[in-house]
């Protein structure tokens, strides 16, 4: 047997330590070559896709690439260390340490061109589904499966270089020292681990102090507390593991009326000593698990907006034309034959607006007609509102205003005109944007007579509004795309005698790109979980030798299978549920930031998208701990 025979034995040898480490290895690779197969696609000769899929899928890459990196090096570091009894035998036996390294770096090649060659295959064989699922979140006729030399040089070359990197710097992370030390392995490390009290409130403080601050953000704040949260609940995350944590135990250890109940004292007990081996790894877990949490989080609170884009925008076109604009007839006319061409049904209403001061706040108040309103409102089917003369009713900006105006009255008087009256209430359908920026936030409606009272005192409209309500809204995504041209010809958008929105070409946008990053960003929160479980998987097999030999002695002193099986689940649930609990709380209150984000910007609620991540992620979690209790206990009871 030579030397490479030697090395391709060890890691069959110890494939079961390392299965999760390469399963995780290998859905990196696989998820990054399904990345390069996108970016690379022929097909995509759009530019705005070209865009999506450069800006998206580089930037996925890129994240992956890293954290695939900062993976690696860890798992590769605790993997050695736990095999340092094995090299001090080997350096007993008359091994150098030349070649020592030299075994390191080709097993760790050996692992890397196996997760890579395997990662390929399997991203080329899903390569059909994913552009399948892809093909329907863009809208693309096709998207088929296509053979080039690019997504395969990009992907097995940034992996292979990779793990060159992780080869050549692995031999750094073998313990140094004299060879008994080695030999002796990790019952080395198995000596008391105390712990700081000031650290452990320390750690408590920052986590409490990270908490109230995202539960209590508000609008002014929050954007602040995005860089400012993270760095402390980090801080706060890794005394709580190393010190807190500890310091809780020893309290309820204290408990003696607790404590020395049933089999806590055993499970406490092994549970302390695993917390003082694993805390480091606990901490990394749990951060791990927050950004895969927070990840799918936030891009599946994008798809909420995207959802919800159409109840704030009713409007299929709106055609705001401002004084002096002499395209308006002509800008109209082309609006209305594009329509026809493309066979699109509509209703088309013109509303004069009219600005007058108010007494009242002595502010700019816009005007509009009550028959103008009611004949929008019919064409969604809505009823109609009746007003008397002298009286009004305020036109909310937003739904959440609706709620302030519809108890509210005012009594003013219009200043240029001198005519009085009185705004009661305010109108309970949203038949314009939600954005405001067509009418404008201060906006009432005003019965007939009094409108055409004004309109009879020369008083001109101080713009006009066309709003086109279309039930295909989404295929209107090819209209006005002279006048758009136009826009950009003529100057500056905010120079522009009228103001032009497609609301239909803008979902297509929002939908492809929010569609397209919550797709990438479940890829890449699934390379997270794997890479989050793998940790709790190497460590639970490395210890598996010694465990064997506890449970043996338990056995041998009369505990049942049943007792057994009780044991053995309180011991490896905090190891499964703790770190993802704490990343559960973490990623709970960022939510409660995020939604008050959400309230500013659009008014929408992410409660349902959250929960559903959350809930999604809890029964992946208990899957995998069942999934990995049966096979631990299969193999302690191997040993009997």
């Amino acid at each position: 047997m030579n030397f490479r025979q030697f090395a391709y034995r060890n890691v069959i040898r110890n494939r079961r330590i390392y299965a999760a480490f390469f399963m995780a290895s290998v859905f990196s690779v696989m998820v990054f070559f399904l990345y390069s197969m996108l970016l690379f696609h022929p097909s995509i000769e759009n530019r705005f896709l070209q865009e999506i899929a450069l800006v998206g899928m580089g930037a996925a890459e890129l994240i992956l690439f890293i954290f695939t990196l900062f993976f690696l090096f860890y798992s590769m570091r605790a993997f050695l260390q736990a095999r340092s009894k094995e090299f001090g035998i080997l350096l007993h036996l008359g091994m150098e340490k030349r070649q020592l390294h030299r075994l390191i770096f080709i097993e760790t090649l050996i692992i890397g061109v196996g997760a890579i060659l395997a990662g390929t295959f399997l991203g080329y064989m899903f390569s059909k589904f994913f552009f399948m699922v892809v093909k329907q979140i863009v809208l693309l006729p096709a998207l088929p499966l296509y053979l080039s030399w690019k997504p395969f040089a990009l992907t097995v070359g940034a992996f292979l270089s990779l793990f060159i990197i992780i080869s050549l710097s692995a031999p750094v992370f073998i313990r140094t020292g004299r060879v008994e030390e080695l030999i002796r392995g990790e019952m080395a490390d198995l000596e008391s681990h105390g712990f700081s009290t000031k650290k452990a409130l320390f750690g408590l403080a920052l986590l409490g102090t990270s908490y109230w601050m995202a539960a209590s953000t508000s609008n002014s704040i929050v954007i602040g507390l995005t860089f400012l949260l993270p760095p402390l609940a980090t801080i706060g995350t890794y005394y709580f593991f190393t010190d807190s944590l500890p310091f809780l135990l020893h309290l309820f250890r204290r408990r003696k009326k607790f404590y020395w109940r049933h089999f806590w004292l055993l499970s406490v007990s092994e549970g302390v000593v695993r917390l003082k081996e694993n805390a480091r790894m606990f901490f990394i877990v749990t951060i791990v698990s927050t950004l895969a949490f927070m990840s799918v989080g936030i891009l599946a609170s994008l798809t909420s907006f995207a959802s919800q884009y159409r109840a704030m925008n009713p409007l299929g076109l709106v055609y705001h034309s401002l004084p002096g604009n002499q395209m308006e007839q002509r800008h109209v006319a082309e609006l209305i034959d594009e329509l026809k061409d493309k066979k699109l049904d509509y209703t088309l209403v013109r509303i004069p607006i009219i600005e007058q001061t108010s007494s009242f706040t002595e502010n700019r108040v816009s005007i509009l007609k009550l028959s103008n309103v009611n004949l929008l409102a019919q064409s969604f089917g809505c009823s109609k509102i009746d007003l008397t003369k002298g009286f009004a009713m305020f036109l909310p900006p937003s739904a959440s205003s609706y709620d302030f105006l519809k108890k509210r009255t005012v009594e003013t008087t219009l200043k240029e005109t001198d005519i009085s009256i009185k705004i009661e209430g305010a109108y309970p359908f949203q038949l314009f944007p939600s954005s405001a920026n067509a009418i404008g936030t201060n906006v009432i409606i005003l019965n007939d007579e009094d409108f055409e009272q004004i309109i009879m005192q020369d008083i001109d409209p101080a713009s006009v509004y066309y709003a086109f309500n279309i039930p295909d809204w989404q295929n209107t995504k090819e209209i006005g795309l002279q006048i758009n041209r136009e826009s950009f010809i003529t100057g500056s958008i905010h120079h522009l005698p009228y103001i032009f929105d497609n609301p239909g070409a803008n979902y297509a946008i929002i939908r492809t790109t929010f569609s397209l990053l919550l797709f990438a960003g479940l890829l890449l929160a699934g390379v997270f979980f794997l890479a989050a479980g793998s940790f709790i998987y190497f460590r639970l097999y490395t210890s598996l030798e010694r465990d064997r030999k506890q449970f043996d002695v338990l056995r041998r002193m009369g505990i049942t299978d049943k007792e057994f099986k009780r044991i053995v689940n309180r011991q490896l649930i905090p190891q499964f549920f703790f770190p993802w609990g704490v990343a559960f709380v973490h990623s709970s209150f960022a939510f409660l930031s995020l939604q008050v984000i959400w309230d500013a910007l659009a008014e929408i609620s992410i409660v349902k998208e959250l929960l559903l991540v959350l809930v999604g992620f809890t029964l992946m979690q208990v899957i995998y701990f069942y999934l990995i209790r049966w096979r631990y206990l299969a193999h302690i009871k191997a040993s009997a």
